[in-house]
Order: C-alpha cells, then sequence, then structure tokens
C-alpha cells in the first residue's frame, strides 16, 4: 500500500467510526480525560494541516485561523489552545462545517502527496496517520464512556460488541536469566518513545499465556477482593474510596446479576470473556490476591513471541520514563511523547480496539494509575 493509500484508508476509517454517529453525540464532553467525536476529527485534520500543509505546500490556505486554537491539543510550540475541559463547549463550528475542513485537508494533502513531497515531509504525514489511528482509538473508548453514561445505556452498533473475545491459550511460558535487548530495531515506522534499544537483565520468570478472565477477576470480588486493604497499594485505597469502586468500569449489578456495558449494549458479564476496563491499582490488587505479580515492560516484550496479544492493553510494573539516549525532536513534534513521561505507568500490546496494523511488541502505551476508561487488562508473571 502506497502512503497516498494508507493516508486515505486512514481518513475514510475514521469517518466509518462516526457513521452509526447522530449530530447530538458529536458534541458531548463526559469527563476531561475524553474529548468530542467532533473534537477527534478535527484535531487530527489540524495535524496534517499545522505540521504539513502550513510548512510544505507553498501558497497553502488555512481553512480557518481559529482553528489553530481550538482544536490543538498540547502543543505549546503551536500557540495557544482552549483549555482540555473545554473542547466539549464547542457547539460551533458545527460537524458539517468541521467535514469540510476535513475534505478540505485531506484533498490538500492528496494534492502534495501526488506531486514531489519533501522528505521530511513524507515522515511527518507518516506520523500523521499514525497519529490519527490512536485517535481512532480514543474516539471509540470516549464515545463508549460517553454512551455509558446515559441512564438509556444507548446502542452505539449493536455489531460492534468488541469485548467478547477470549484465550486461546493456557499454561504459562518461560523465560531464563540472562542479558536481552529491548527497544525498536527496524526501518519501519515506529514513535521516539520506543527507541533507544538497550541492554536489560532479567531474572527467571513465567508469565501466563492467557490473560485474566471476568471468571476469575469474579473469584476475586466474591473473596472480598475489593474490601481487603492488605491487596491494594495506599494510593489505590484513596482512589478506591474517593471514587467509591467496587467493580470494574461498565459492569451492573441488576437483579443479582451482573451486567457490563458494551457498545452493542448491555450484555451480561461471560466469565469466559477477557477481562477489561481495569485500573492499575485493580490489576495490582488481583495480582497481590493471586500472589503472582505483573510483567515489567522488559519482561512483556522479551516474552510476547511465546504467546497471543493484541486482546487488551496489558498493563504492566513499570514506570513510563525515557530510554537510554532518548531525545525529543526540535519544535512542537518533540512534545508527541517525551513531555508526559511522568507519574504514569506503560501498558503494552494492543487492544480490540486498536486500529489494524497499528501495533508491534515495542510499542510503548502509558496511562495514569487510576485510568481504565482504555480496554485495559492483565497477564499475571511468576
Amino acid at each position: 500500500m502506497s502512503l497516498l493509500e494508507k493516508f486515505l484508508s486512514t481518513r475514510n476509517y475514521t469517518e466509518q467510526l462516526c457513521a452509526p454517529l447522530n449530530i447530538e453525540d458529536y458534541i458531548v464532553q463526559i469527563a476531561t480525560f475524553t474529548s468530542p467525536a467532533k473534537w477527534h476529527i478535527a484535531h487530527t485534520t489540524w495535524f496534517f494541516e499545522e505540521f504539513v500543509l502550513k510548512t510544505y505546500q507553498k501558497d497553502y490556505t488555512h481553512f480557518d485561523d481559529d482553528f489553530n486554537f481550538i482544536f490543538n491539543s498540547y502543543y505549546n510550540n503551536s500557540g495557544k489552545r482552549i483549555s482540555r475541559s473545554d473542547r466539549g463547549y464547542l457547539t460551533r463550528p458545527t460537524v458539517e462545517r468541521i467535514y469540510e475542513y476535513r475534505k478540505y485537508v485531506t484533498e490538500a494533502i492528496q494534492i502534495y502527496l501526488e506531486g514531489n513531497p519533501d522528505e521530511k515531509a513524507i515522515e511527518l504525514i507518516t506520523l500523521g496517520i499514525n497519529h490519527e489511528e490512536q485517535h481512532q482509538e480514543l474516539l471509540i473508548t470516549d464515545l463508549k464512556f460517553m454512551f455509558a453514561s446515559n441512564p438509556l445505556h444507548p446502542i452505539y452498533d449493536a455489531k460492534f460488541d468488541i469485548i467478547n473475545s477470549k484465550n486461546t491459550e493456557t499454561g504459562f511460558a518461560s523465560v531464563q536469566e540472562g542479558v536481552y535487548e529491548i527497544g525498536y530495531q527496524g526501518n519501519d515506522f515506529c514513535y521516539d518513545n520506543e527507541l533507544g534499544r538497550h541492554k536489560v537483565y532479567l531474572n527467571d520468570f513465567e508469565i501466563s499465556k492467557s490473560l485474566v478472565t471476568n471468571g476469575e477477576y469474579l473469584e476475586f470480588m466474591e473473596a472480598g477482593g475489593y474490601e481487603d486493604f492488605n491487596f491494594w497499594l495506599e494510593e489505590g485505597l484513596h482512589w478506591k474510596a474517593k471514587n467509591n469502586i467496587n467493580s470494574p468500569l461498565y459492569w451492573e449489578k441488576i437483579n443479582g446479576v451482573w451486567y457490563q456495558f458494551t457498545l452493542a449494549g448491555m450484555k451480561k458479564v461471560d466469565p469466559d470473556q477477557i477481562l477489561t476496563h481495569i485500573s492499575y491499582y485493580e490489576a495490582s490488587a488481583f495480582a497481590e490476591w493471586k500472589s503472582m505479580r505483573l510483567p515489567t515492560e522488559a519482561e512483556w516484550e522479551i516474552a510476547s513471541q511465546q504467546f497471543d496479544w493484541g486482546q487488551r492493553w496489558e498493563w504492566t510494573n513499570s514506570a513510563y520514563l525515557a530510554y537510554p539516549n532518548f531525545k525529543k525532536s526540535e519544535g512542537a513534534v518533540g512534545e508527541y511523547n517525551g513531555k508526559f513521561m511522568d507519574k504514569q505507568k506503560v501498558l503494552r500490546g494492543a487492544s480490540v480496539a486498536t486500529s489494524k496494523n497499528h501495533s508491534r511488541p515495542t510499542y510503548r502505551n502509558f496511562f495514569y494509575s487510576e485510568e481504565r476508561w482504555q480496554f485495559t487488562g492483565l497477564r499475571l508473571v511468576k
């Protein structure tokens, strides 16, 4: 697939994800950590305009001079921007206007790629494609959080029950003590936080070939796992008490039966399906209850060739920090990953919401310990 084909395919898939939405669905922002659908489809467009067209397309005319202010996310080098918490107040520009913006920028990038594109511009377009793929997953998770917050529990798409996957393997994989190398190696795309391939020393360990299931987690809940402070990290206890947490996100007990909200509606919790939507605190507590632990990101990467992965973003026990010799790019693009290396945990793998071909064993996702609106799960180590 050529770069242009990949670009157009990516842009089209974002709009396919929006196809089931009504106009009202595009605007709502339920929490600061989520963004409205309208903002996602505009911000991913802004990225191409700001970093590619503005610099590399001769005589390019901005679609709207105000869009840099309202659709910039966190790039200080690109100028002032609205607060993240205010994205849901943008009733204007209209959804129709945003789609005109997408069409305008998509066509401009297509014309540019059909000419004689600069090598640096090609790199930025590739980054923009991967950036939009990240937002496709965020779009799915943010829509789910929005719909779940509606007391009517509306259905996004009856055919979009994506959390019904089950494990295909059992048992544990063994890794022997030794010195290994981790980090990206190759000539294809990767993010800068994957670079700096380096050696790590690992002790002997065994890692589960299967992810924890709903049924296994129900055993933890029924054994008083949420009530027993011995299993919890101190900050996890405060988080749990403050937010009255006693089950994974989207679980609800109705007439004595556990249900969970899905994008295809409310479904009974299937004990054989893979657990999802848990925080690092919950993952850590479950591992403690099982007298095991979470893997480090180095252990996960080295062992990943021995098991199937990609159904859930898997919590690791590693802090999100820079690899040796990590270096941020100059300008706004340098703000992409490095500035977030503080107080977050690394998750490895991919999830059922991750866009096709947007995963690799070295991919380092990262979220705060209390966050669970992503499709997160866990794998145990002993």
